[in-house]
């Protein structure tokens, strides 16, 4: 049972979003922000991505049945069937509200909002070729909320690393696109590969990262980092390249990049954050 909602959801893929929220929660604590904030922020942004995933695979079952890459998800076979899809995105966001509403009154009022964010990601492919920024800005909450959840504020830095977050994501869905660029032309969905090709493709996921990067340093000024904190942002860059240089050799390396690449990214930038506030 467990492992059919996992697959679901793809829960692996929290790795993406979960160091970036422990990393605005250090910063805006300038260290350790105790247990308590620790456990809550986690079951914040576990349930508010299980939210967004689940209801991405309910609203997009029909693309995926039509999708060879995609057709084997438990939300297509009927391994998880439609009501229980539906119950599990409600639990999902009444578990993230609630969680909200315990942190502080701040992370409350934001937690609607958040979750039609969240929500709106899986309509926008089929009208506009934004969907890939706003996968960026969902991720990009994260931090965000991370310094909601300490500070009870929105300080200047964790706008910047949001920012970075917002084009780092949207920078490497570009890419993970370009695997369905034929089936989204044929289906007449929205993405960047489908409207500029794949050598466009290539060229604006490098500029998302080359932005993804000076958002990256400048949340390392404004945040007032030391030497570790400037590391991060240097492997990150380094990472980033070598990413492109793994796609630009062969798209089969393509989920190499997407999983491999940035999953690690988010965990040394966390370890380097940590380093610099230790």
């Amino acid at each position: 049972m467990l492992k059919k909602y996992m697959e679901l959801v793809k829960f692996q893929h929290t790795i993406f979003s979960i160091p970036f929220i422990l990393i605005a929660m250090i910063v805006a604590a300038n260290g350790w922000f105790g247990w308590k904030l620790l456990i809550l922020g986690i079951i914040a942004a576990v349930s508010a991505r299980n939210f967004a995933m689940a209801y991405n695979r309910f609203a997009d079952r029909d693309i995926d049945a039509k999708n060879p890459r995609t057709a084997n998800r438990p939300s297509v076979t009927g391994e998880v069937k439609e009501k229980e899809i539906l119950l599990f995105i409600v639990i999902n966001a009444f578990v993230f509200v609630v969680t909200a509403y315990l942190i502080n009154s701040l992370a409350f009022k934001l937690s609607i909002p958040i979750l039609f964010v969240l929500a709106g990601y899986s309509h926008f492919k089929r009208f506009s070729e934004l969907a890939h920024l706003i996968l960026g800005i969902s991720l990009g909450l994260a931090p965000i909320a991370g310094a909601v959840a300490v500070s009870s504020s929105i300080p200047c830095w964790s706008v910047f690393l949001a920012l970075g977050v917002m084009f780092w994501v949207a920078g490497f869905d570009v890419l993970y696109s370009l695997q369905d660029i034929e089936f989204d032309k044929k289906e007449q969905l929205h993405s960047i590969p489908a409207l500029v090709g794949e050598r466009g493709a290539l060229f604006i996921s490098k500029m998302f990262h080359i932005f993804a990067v000076i958002f990256w340093a400048l949340f390392a000024a404004y945040a007032h980092l030391g030497f570790f904190g400037w590391v991060a942002v240097i492997i990150g860059a380094a990472m980033l390249y070598y990413e492109h240089v793994l796609v630009n050799k062969d798209f089969r390396n393509i989920p190499k990049a997407f999983f491999d690449v940035n999953g690690f990214l988010g965990i040394i930038f966390l370890i380097f954050i940590i380093l610099d506030k230790v």
